[in-house]
């Protein structure tokens, strides 16, 4: 008979804005299967994630905690595995979802991109481990892949294979339904960068966008934050990936790559319906909590860079890159099953505490009380909500509320960066900084204590890099954080 519990798929797309889906009103998106996820199930349209890079989101979605607490202010560097301890999984100190799932009987699978660590064996309570053997690929095709310890090249389409392998997996545990499961199905895709992306498409949707001019993407001159991003680097990097950095610059308005985009979002959206099809096929699904979402957004040309947070100088907190899609439909039959839009704000961390609840595994660790089970908003239940969501990128730190966003840049003698402050209402493109106009001193006093009191909160010292604390592995920013704290400061791939 089912479990008492309900399974969990957790899927997760790599790079993929909220505005990209044809239920969030995008004419050029092919997303069949998740709009049609979205019409029976809670689309959220205010869910953002804590910083705009791969690693400190997928470590947030695993620990309920923000990159302050859980130490990832950044990507994980492939290029630094020779300095990391051997089987080094840069969250094991923490009680990780999966972890706490499996301690109250469920089997766990990754299926996807890790990118937390040593990949050889399975890492924090994952039971089933098919994954990349690298955080990071140059192609979608041909790709060296670790399936439950069996080394492999894939030479057809990575979307594909982790599909394939996800389907698989769910058809095998439909054969143990008194065992419920949780998968984390994490595709390394659309991912929205050269070199995969470099030239039209070549996938089987590719026909679709075959000759279209991609009029939902904005086409902007490249900003002056990113122009200055690229002199800092080289002045101060100039051996740290001189090429990427210069390829984020040359690929705004590039309408061959926004196209390829596009395609590989609907290879994603292809994997996202044919393992609903899977649950649907094996009788699972109404015994199911589905939830998709995606590491962070990308900003496609908007505010005149393309790509992440971290690629402007300073770094910046825009919607693009931080506002994320989030659809969540639980088991059939419980409260909130059923078709509903929700404009309440969310964030990654509360995917962490709102799994643990649906499943009955207890309540997120104290340090982990920002991430809120979003189950009451599900259920239409009168509940005190903070709307209001916060975020960090290395030297910006932010605050999104209904009416106003302000980015807090860290203080420092030789790059005295400047705050930003918007008014969402009258400016809800954020293209006018009112931050220099004193008649606004209250709000960015009010906002900036609001930030303050989060971060008081919610980071621990050893990872605050505005009070002193390092990274784990690398930051993007080493030259910033040596000059404010001294030449001694280093990143550190050991946990505390």
């Amino acid at each position: 008979m089912p479990s008492s519990r309900p399974n969990v798929v957790l899927i997760f797309s790599d790079n993929h804005p909220a505005v990209m889906m044809g239920c969030s009103g995008n004419a050029d998106a092919h997303t069949p299967h998740l709009d049609k996820l979205a019409a029976g199930a809670t689309r959220f349209t205010n869910a953002y994630c804590p910083n705009a890079m791969c690693s400190p989101c997928r470590a947030s979605v695993l620990t309920g905690l923000m990159p302050s607490q859980h130490g990832l202010h950044t990507w994980l560097d492939d290029g630094e595995v020779e300095n990391w301890p051997a089987n080094w999984n840069a969250v094991a100190e923490f009680d990780t979802l999966p972890e706490r799932l499996a301690a109250i009987g469920y089997d766990t699978a990754l299926i996807g991109k890790y990118h937390l660590g040593i990949v050889e064996t399975p890492q924090n309570g994952f039971n089933e481990w098919v994954t990349l053997q690298r955080g990071h690929f140059d192609a979608f095709e041909n790709n060296d892949m670790i399936d439950n310890g069996k080394h492999l090249t894939w030479p057809g389409h990575m979307v594909d294979f982790f599909t394939e392998k996800a389907v698989d997996y769910v058809e095998r545990r439909g054969d143990e339904p008194d065992t419920p499961f949780f998968l984390y199905f994490t595709q390394p895709a659309p991912l929205g960068l050269w070199p995969p992306l470099k030239g039209e498409p070549t996938n089987r949707f590719a026909e679709i966008f075959r000759d279209r001019p991609m009029d939902s993407v904005p086409r902007e001159g490249v900003s002056s934050e990113v122009v200055e991003w690229l002199l800092v680097r080289h002045d101060e990097m100039p051996d740290d990936h001189p090429g990427y950095y210069r390829d984020v610059a040359r690929q705004a308005n590039d309408v061959p790559t926004i196209r390829n985009y596009f395609s590989q979002m609907a290879m994603v959206d292809d994997g996202v319906g044919q393992v609903l099809a899977a649950l649907e096929r094996t009788g699972q699904a109404d015994n199911t909590l589905v939830i998709y979402t995606s590491d962070h957004g990308m900003s496609l040309g908007t505010h005149g860079f393309w790509g992440h947070g971290e690629d402007s100088w300073p770094s910046n907190c825009h919607k693009e890159s931080h506002h994320i899609p989030l659809i969540v439909k639980p088991p059939k039959g419980s409260a909130g099953d059923g078709a509903q839009v929700i404009d309440r704000f969310a964030g990654t961390t509360d995917l962490y505490a709102t799994i643990l609840d649906y499943a009955d595994a207890g309540s997120p660790a104290p340090d982990a009380a920002r991430a809120r089970s979003l189950r009451p908003l599900l259920e239409g239940e009168a509940v005190e909500w903070d709307d209001a969501i916060f975020m960090e990128q290395e030297e910006t730190r932010a605050v999104r509320t209904d009416k106003w966003l302000l980015m807090r840049r860290f203080q420092c003698d030789r790059w005295p960066f400047p705050d930003a402050l918007f008014d969402l209402e009258a400016d809800p493109d954020e293209r006018n900084d009112l931050s220099g106009d004193p008649a606004y001193a209250d709000v960015i006093a009010e906002l900036s204590a609001r930030i303050d009191r989060f971060f008081e909160e919610h980071s621990n010292a050893q990872w605050d890099l505005w009070r002193g604390g390092k990274v784990k592995s690398n930051s993007t920013r080493p030259f910033l954080w040596k000059q404010a704290w001294g030449e001694d400061w280093a990143p550190v791939t050991a946990g505390r």
